[in-house]
């Protein structure tokens, strides 16, 4: 798998350019504000440096554990160097969304085996191995400016010899109750909370997709089975695979299970049949997705009436109904 060519393109979202240049800002001028603080002589803040970068807990080994947790998607782990800010943030974010954080750090899509080293001069080398690829990252030498610490990093593909796929980056960390922890990542400060909004709508957008996809699989489900067995399943459970032998009336194998169980990708589905009638009558029946955790999964309630028409609208949770506006 190569390396993505979009640096960190799905961390920085939609955000423009003239914000990007804000935090920029703000992040030169916090390494300033951190280098003074304390500073009475330069000469004790090259010691200070000296032994920040030096020591077992330095910004170099720091760094090299957090990308190891990024590239197994060790949450826990990773919080571990994210700031008290930031790991609150973390905390509230959607699983996917928290995943997709860690995969930004080492650029690849699936949680791989961390492996790490250091070169002849004893600086940090992290491999992150993974069915699809492995990417090697070279940590340099820290720039530690009494609290913050900037580190140039490398990152390649291990199957490109020609260079082509290196990437360079800086990244910031500052000193907070006593650990290093990540504070940036080339001119973009992370900051979740500032990203946690952005984030959240381009994770809804995505699951209000998805959950309507699903309306249109669980429709067609229950119009095969009905053309199949001349009736409506009396449940999606119904249209599950079956765990035995070959599919039929009770698991006619035409929902993958998630959808059969009535959740997937953080919505919830309901079947309801709102006319009973008698085999092969013209039955009716009604759909329904409701967000599972409403302004983090989706905002947008979905119904299918019984005529087949498509409607949503915002319910905070609740289920939809006919008079909610079409689906354009």
């Amino acid at each position: 798998m190569p390396i993505h060519n979009e640096m960190f393109g799905k961390l920085q979202l939609r955000f423009p350019e003239q914000i990007l240049i804000v935090l920029c800002a703000f992040l030169l001028a916090a390494a300033d504000c951190f280098a003074q603080e304390s500073i009475p002589k330069p000469e004790q803040s090259a010691a200070s440096a000296a032994v920040a970068a030096s020591t077992p807990e330095g910004p170099g080994n720091a760094l090299s554990r957090a990308l190891a947790a990024a590239c197994s998607q060790s949450q826990p782990e990773f919080t571990r160097y994210l700031t008290v800010r930031n790991r609150d943030s973390f905390s509230r974010m959607t699983a996917a969304a928290r995943v997709e954080l860690m995969k930004r750090f080492v650029l690849l899509d699936e949680p791989g085996k961390p492996a790490v080293s250091a070169n002849p001069a004893g600086r940090p080398i992290v491999r992150c191995e993974t069915p699809g690829g492995t990417t090697e990252m070279q940590i340099g030498g820290a720039d530690v400016r009494d609290n913050v610490a900037f580190l140039p990093l490398e990152l390649r593909d291990v199957r490109d010899s020609t260079g082509a796929s290196a990437r360079q980056i800086n990244m910031g960390l500052v000193r907070e109750e006593g650990q290093w922890k990540l504070l940036s990542l080339g001119v973009l400060l992370l900051d979740l909370p500032a990203l946690e909004v952005e984030w959240d709508e381009s994770e809804i957008e995505a699951t209000e997709k998805d959950a309507l996809q699903s309306l249109k699989t669980i429709a067609a489900a229950i119009e095969t089975y009905r053309g199949r067995y001349l009736r409506l399943p009396e449940s999606l459970e119904n249209l599950a695979s079956p765990q035995h032998g070959t599919p039929g009336i009770h698991a006619a194998g035409l929902l993958d299970a998630d959808l059969a169980k009535g959740t997937k990708n953080g919505y919830a589905f309901r079947y309801v049949i709102a006319g009973g009638s008698d085999v092969g009558a013209p039955a009716k029946y009604a759909l329904s997705a409701t967000p599972l955790h409403y302004a983090q999964t989706g905002r947008r309630s979905f119904f299918r009436d019984s005529k087949g028409v498509v409607r949503a609208a915002d319910h905070r949770g609740a289920v939809g109904s006919e008079g909610d506006p079409k689906v354009e």
